[in-house]
């Protein structure tokens, strides 16, 4: 039996239920994907999800791709590959490419459900299938001969990367050393160390061409004077593909981590032994604005593998406790001839499965809402735009640590049972700790939500998801009302201590965090406050009314459990002062 359990009615719930869910299907771009077609599309990934993408799972984290120092090459062990191979050659993946590069335009909320069951059945497999992704961006930003590439990637299915972290540059991004010189044909050869390159060597692609920013001759410091290089694996010709010469980069290992061992996660030199030949994409120095499109794309991913382990784990949980038969009922504690009961009757069993169901599905409603914003930019709404980005710290920081706490509560439901390879949910846990670190971690996601998403613009988009979330007058309003207040108030202590003169910087530092988890907690709340009116209404004429019950019951919990502790967020934010700056480095 498979370890995924895809919750795929909720996925079906949050596509085609909700207001607006199915607006954007057939129509405009997305006009060769209607309804029926995407619920067709979902339930045969979810098949394959639970099949033969989730097959190889736990043997690759037992024995995982190996690093031969020799031919400085990764082979990924068969059963990975054929999990790989799977989804592949299925051609879901082509979903959401342009048609020049053999794709379907589809809704992003399509998209990234199908990115839930992939990246929760085998997350490694979505990781090294990302490559679409590179070739959306060469298409879009590339010149014309560049584009040939893109091209190469899909009908070859090479491999990419995304190349930014050096060892003494981590998240540090402007302070980057590797460096690009010109050449006389138009080339740049590339020189450099990099490290922890996701997808930085494996063999299951014949090519891997490497996105690498660097900086030329001459560029001045910081991200500014980064540009974007196309690296390749091996040289080869851009019209057939026929590969040629190993080119001048190399991996030098592949990093031992805590957990999502099939992912292979390398260090990269460029230029060490033999030149790295690369090209400049879109022959235009603007490094850091196309690499974003990238990194922007990968935080999605990022929070949305979170909220797929979260959901998968859960239902583990409530699978385990539904089976798990240990003591009396709490009302009969005493009582020693007491029958005994499964542990989803105890009342710290329930509140624990329910606020993983809570954050599970309310995280998920995160990720429709977003794609759905995404949906919105792409049929020509420019506030929809500023909505996405605002809310994507919130999917990737937000969501990566809540998933990973609600994880270790699920594993807790299993007891000592949890902490064994029986069940996966050992694994789950290991493999979600990097969600919180990937693609900057959550102290910088909450200076990216603070800085950039809402001072950087003057608080528009804020007040936008504020009126939404304001709207909202159904059951528990008043909860939801006054803990937006409270995010509001938090927001406004933060902005006191920016724009004071001078300017309390390290106060703002110690809130941006507290904000990014206040903020998450009331749009969670406010989505499944609204699945829950939906859900109500449904519930007079439901056949499966368990499942719609569950919607409304799960709200209410959230809201008047998690709501209230907004509360402390922002008693916490008033109570910054000069101290946490003011304790010697020696005292800690």
């Amino acid at each position: 039996m498979s370890h995924y359990r895809p919750n795929l009615r909720d996925l079906e719930f949050v596509l085609f239920e909700m207001p607006g869910a199915t607006s954007a299907y057939g129509q405009g771009p997305y006009a060769e994907v209607d309804v029926d077609t995407a619920r067709q599309v979902l339930a045969e990934a979810a098949r394959l999800a639970t099949g033969k993408v989730a097959a190889s799972f736990a043997a690759t984290d037992r024995q995982p791709p190996v690093y031969d120092p020799l031919t400085r090459e990764v082979a990924v062990p068969e059963a990975f590959a054929e999990s790989f191979r799977a989804w592949r050659d299925a051609g879901y993946w082509r979903l959401g490419l342009p048609p020049e590069l053999g794709g379907t335009p589809a809704p992003p909320r399509l998209l990234w459900a199908l990115a839930e069951l992939v990246l929760g059945a085998n997350p490694a497999v979505f990781l090294y299938a990302a490559a679409v992704n590179f070739a959306r961006l060469i298409h879009d930003k590339g010149t014309a001969e560049q584009q040939k590439v893109a091209r190469l990637l899909v009908e070859r299915a090479w491999g990419a990367t995304m190349v930014l972290t050096e060892p003494d540059a981590g998240s540090d991004v402007g302070a980057g050393r590797a460096k690009a010189v010109r050449q006389d044909d138009g080339s740049w050869h590339v020189e450099g160390v990099k490290r922890f390159i996701t997808s930085g060597e494996h063999d299951l692609a014949e090519n891997i061409v490497h996105f690498v920013l660097a900086r030329p001759e001459g560029a001045g410091p910081g991200t500014k004077g980064l540009s974007l290089f196309l690296v390749p694996k091996y040289d080869f010709d851009w019209d057939t593909g026929e590969l040629g010469e190993r080119n001048g980069v190399h991996a030098t290992n592949v990093e031992h981590k805590m957990g999502l061992k099939a992912s292979t996660t390398c260090e990269l030199v460029f230029g060490g032994e033999r030149p790295a030949k690369g090209w400049l994409l879109g022959e235009v120095h603007d490094g850091i604005a196309q690499m974003f499109l990238i990194i922007e794309n990968a935080r999605m991913t990022v929070g949305t593998k979170a909220i797929a382990t979260l959901s998968t784990g859960y239902l583990t949980a409530l699978e385990y406790a539904r089976t798990r038969v240990q003591g009396p009922d709490i009302s009969r504690m005493a009582d020693k001839t007491a029958p005994r009961v499964t542990i989803v009757n105890h009342p710290e069993v329930r509140r624990s499965l329910l606020t993983q169901k809570a954050y599970a599905e309310g995280l998920r409603a995160l990720v429709a809402f977003t794609a759905g914003c995404q949906e919105a930019a792409a049929l020509g709404d420019p506030a929809a735009a500023g909505l996405n980005d605002l809310l994507l710290p919130l999917v990737k920081g937000y969501g990566a640590e809540r998933s990973s706490e609600q994880l270790m509560h699920a594993l807790q439901v299993l007891g000592g049972s949890g902490y064994l390879q029986d069940y996966p949910l050992e694994q789950y846990v290991r493999d979600a700790r990097i969600d919180s670190l990937y693609e900057g971690t959550t102290a910088i996601q909450s200076m990216d939500l603070f800085f950039r998403k809402v001072v950087r613009d003057r608080g528009a988009s804020f007040g936008a998801l504020s009126n939404r979330i304001s709207g909202y007058c159904g059951p528990d309003a008043d909860l939801l009302k006054t803990a937006l207040e409270e995010v509001q108030s938090l927001l406004g202590v933060m902005i006191g201590h920016l724009t004071a003169e001078p300017p309390r910087m390290h106060l703002v530092g110690e809130n941006t965090t507290r904000f990014l988890h206040a903020l998450g907690d009331v749009v969670v709340a406010w989505l499944l406050l609204t699945q829950a009116e939906v859900a109500a209404a449904a519930l007079p004429t439901a056949v499966d009314k368990a499942f719609y019950e569950g919607k409304v019951a799960t709200a209410r919990w959230f809201a008047r459990t998690v709501l209230p502790q907004v509360t402390a967020h922002l008693s916490a934010a008033k109570a910054t002062d000069g101290l946490l700056a003011s304790v010697p480095e020696d005292a800690f």
